[in-house]
């Protein structure tokens, strides 16, 4: 058994080409006058304006497939890219998909509420469902559990993709293949990166990455920036779900805890919410690479994929992985105000 295990035995419904493109961003780069900063454009997945959730529901969606079910349960905030990614593999495969939409933001609104990823949950025929709060991840997978006993009821064949720990991260499984293919990328290009920078919300993209990179040897240092929660909880949740995924693929955890690196500098004042820091990183990104970034999660990293390349300095690399999210920009039109004015 190789150091990923049973990795390549997991069901996986490949539905976007890879490998993903690795870019330099040279005018961001002189903008900054430090490190050199390059971006893996997971954003630039095909498949409903893209992100980091392809990766994921590949796995999820494989395993869907694998026990015959023909209708995907998914929850998620109101602009959640999880949700409609969910909804674009279901119209791609011919499933239904279920969606519940949780309140984590204090947002109202129509460009909130009907725009952006919501929009295009609509055209793919999603079926929508409300929730009332949006910091219960135990109370919202037992509700969609109880909409999926419906749908048994219905003679339909759901799977749910849960949000709370405690289920085996089969989305974290996209991005072990994601450190995979970009050390491959690396390779070919015989290009040295010195420090990683990627999103931390619900840890399968940030802990899938992170162990990919250690079990395939790879000792560069990672950092995720908190989009969620503050880094007091997300560091416990982040060693964790190693764990699990070391655990489903039946091999030995090769990240010990002092390699889970988290800083939550940009979080404030929480989860979709803009900053200075965020909104000067969303400007910088268009108006210098005409890089789209979304207020939850990419302009986020970004402010923190800037602050290590003035941090690191000139002659050293900064990786800024792209996780998308680009229909939330629409929803958050009148957020962005200051952005546009500046």
């Amino acid at each position: 058994m190789g150091p990923l295990g049973r990795f390549d035995q997991m069901p996986r419904a490949e539905l976007s080409p890879a490998p993903t493109l690795l870019e330099p961003l040279g005018n961001l780069t002189r903008a900054t006058a430090g490190a050199e900063i390059w971006a893996k454009r997971d954003d630039a997945h095909p498949l409903a304006f893209g992100g980091n959730k392809v990766r994921q529901l590949e796995y999820y969606v494989g395993a869907a497939q694998a026990e015959g079910a023909d209708t995907i349960l998914i929850t998620g905030a109101v602009q959640s890219n999880f949700c409609r990614l969910a909804a674009a593999f279901a119209a791609k495969l011919g499933m239904a998909c279920n969606r519940r939409q949780e309140e984590r933001v204090a947002r109202e609104g129509p460009l909130y509420r009907a725009s952006g990823n919501v929009l295009v949950e609509r055209l793919l025929g999603a079926k929508l469902h409300s929730y009332p709060t949006g910091e219960d991840e135990a109370g919202a997978d037992a509700n969609l559990e109880a909409i999926a006993d419906d749908l048994r009821s219905a003679g339909r064949t759901p799977y749910v993709i849960h949000l709370a720990p405690g289920h085996p991260p089969l989305g974290a499984l996209g991005y072990v293949e994601c450190a995979r293919e970009l050390l491959e990328q690396l390779k070919a290009a015989s290009l040295e990166i010195d420090h990683f920078a990627v999103p931390s919300g619900s840890g399968a993209t940030h802990g899938g990455f992170l162990f990919g990179l250690r079990a395939l040897g790879c000792a560069t240092p990672v950092t995720g920036f908190c989009v969620r929660r503050g880094a007091d909880q997300q560091k416990p949740r982040l060693e964790k779900r190693c764990q699990e995924i070391a655990q489903l693929l039946g091999v030995a955890n090769p990240v010990p805890p002092e390699d889970v690196v988290i800083d939550d500098q940009f979080l404030a004042p929480g989860y979709g919410q803009l900053n200075p820091a965020t909104e000067a990183a969303i400007r910088a990104g268009a108006r210098s690479e005409a890089l789209i970034l979304d207020p939850v999660y990419s302009g986020k990293c970004m402010a923190g994929a800037l602050k290590l390349a003035r941090e690191l300095g000139p002659g050293k690399r900064v990786l800024f992985l792209h996780t998308g999210g680009s229909p939330a920009v629409f929803a958050y039109g009148n957020a962005l105000e200051t952005v546009l004015q500046a």
